[in-house]
């Protein structure tokens, strides 16, 4: 059976959809050929690179793009993983169906904060509720929104 290929978007595919590429990656690579982008390009945050790598997933390789950098790419699914991805997601042709699974936004979250524990500590939560998500993919994504 072939992989489900799932595209994961947010705003500015800096942070939360590239921890989910990462999560996919490491950890449904046997059911799942995994993608991120975003509605604009923001560049890869690095203090989702820390808290991937100290989790044992190494995303420094992975960079900010658009979905018009992976158009030859026909998408079983868009995951969108942010709000305002949600509200202004492209249309994608062929078979893709577009789920929602909002999470919050480290670094909106984490704004004003000094670096250090307490902004990494936003940045752990998120990633692993993006790690729970994608545990139970694909069968979470059958489901209608």
């Amino acid at each position: 059976m072939p992989k489900l290929k799932i595209l994961f978007l947010c705003t500015g595919n800096s942070c939360r959809s590239q921890m989910a590429e990462g999560w996919a990656k490491r950890l449904r690579s046997d059911v799942l050929e995994a993608y991120s982008a975003g509605i604009e390009k923001h560049g890869l945050n690095p203090h989702a690179v820390k808290v991937m790598a100290e989790a044992g997933v190494d995303i420094s390789r992975q960079h900010s793009k658009t979905p018009a950098e992976l158009d030859s790419i026909q998408f079983d699914y868009v995951v969108t993983v942010c709000s305002h991805a949600n509200d202004h997601c492209p249309i994608f042709p062929g078979k893709a169906k577009v789920r929602h699974v909002g999470f919050d936004d480290p670094p909106q979250l984490a704004k004003g904060l000094p670096d250090g524990e307490q902004k990494l500590s936003i940045y752990r939560r998120v990633r692993d509720e993006i790690r729970k998500f994608v545990e139970s993919l694909p069968t979470a994504l059958s489901s209608p929104n």
